[in-house]
């Protein structure tokens, strides 16, 4: 026989547990339905019901940052590049990124330095505080500060949000970026893109020049390590990768050079070339 009081109990407690979190979803999506903006609620209702995150690109926080630079660098050495293992060698990049990163003008933001196999003289940044150096470029560089200014100019591009840029911008060209915002697997795709093929702009170079130049002279070292190692890249002939992907070089010197008389620094640290060569042997 069915306990009818004990039914009727049961039900009443099932019927409070979900009639409540059904009546605060019904509420959430009927204000994301009705709130004056157009087109914004009828692409979030796919992505809410689907379960996917989306990212709004305009206005990114730091943590969200963070982890979207997490999975582009899971994607990237998981596969575009090949770490090197050198434990000497990493400890010693990552040294010199920390000092940089320390006094950058995004220093609460994570870092991570990696050294990438590869004779290409190139370095590249992503979302999140990621920097990778060739190895080709640290062997290129004369001396310590020279590496430095090469860091310090990523760690410029992290400061100016300058991917996050590129990636809405990219985005918008693709026609996957909605009114909702760009959604996560669509956003990592664009940031390893951006990553290995560095379309950057002339307006991104100079700021990641300023903001770069900014921070090797907070560091200590030699300011006129960053316009060293560019000239030398530049009398190579061919340009190397580094610098054919970055446009208007010799441009970019003279302005380098103007800060520089402008806002000279006492600051020389880094230009012994005998001991750099001795912190990077294992590469030799």
């Amino acid at each position: 026989m069915i306990d009818r009081k004990g039914f009727l109990a049961n039900y009443r407690a099932w019927r409070r547990r979900w009639f409540y979190p059904l009546i605060s979803l019904v509420v959430a999506l009927s204000l994301c339905l009705t709130t004056p903006m157009p087109g914004r609620a009828l692409d979030l209702l796919p992505f809410l019901l689907q379960g996917v995150q989306v990212f709004q690109l305009s206005n990114i926080s730091p943590s969200q940052e963070v982890d979207l630079g997490k999975q582009i660098n899971q994607e990237l050495v998981s596969g575009e590049v090949r770490l090197n293992r050198n434990r000497e060698i990493n400890d010693y990049v990552e040294q010199i990124g920390r000092r940089l990163a320390a006094n950058s003008d995004r220093p609460n933001i994570p870092y991570t330095f990696q050294v990438v196999e590869d004779n290409a003289i190139n370095a590249f940044a992503t979302l999140g505080g990621y920097v990778y150096v060739n190895t080709g470029l640290i062997k290129a560089a004369d001396n310590e500060a020279e590496l430095a200014s090469v860091i310090a100019h990523e760690i410029g591009h992290i400061g100016g949000k300058h991917v996050i840029k590129q990636m809405r911008q990219k985005a918008l060209q693709s026609g996957v970026l909605t009114a909702a915002g760009l959604d996560r697997n669509s956003a990592v795709k664009i940031g390893v893109q951006l990553a290995r093929d560095l379309p950057r702009s002339r307006q991104n170079e100079y700021d990641a020049d300023r903001r770069g130049l900014r921070t090797l002279t907070r560091t200590g070292y030699s300011q006129s390590a960053m316009v060293s190692f560019m000239k030398k890249l530049l009398g190579k002939g061919s340009a190397p990768t580094f610098l054919s992907s970055h446009p208007g070089t010799s441009d970019r010197i003279a302005a380098l050079q103007r800060s520089i008389n402008t806002q000279p620094s006492n600051g020389r640290y880094g230009l012994d070339n005998s001991a750099y060569k001795a912190n990077i042997q294992a590469l030799r």
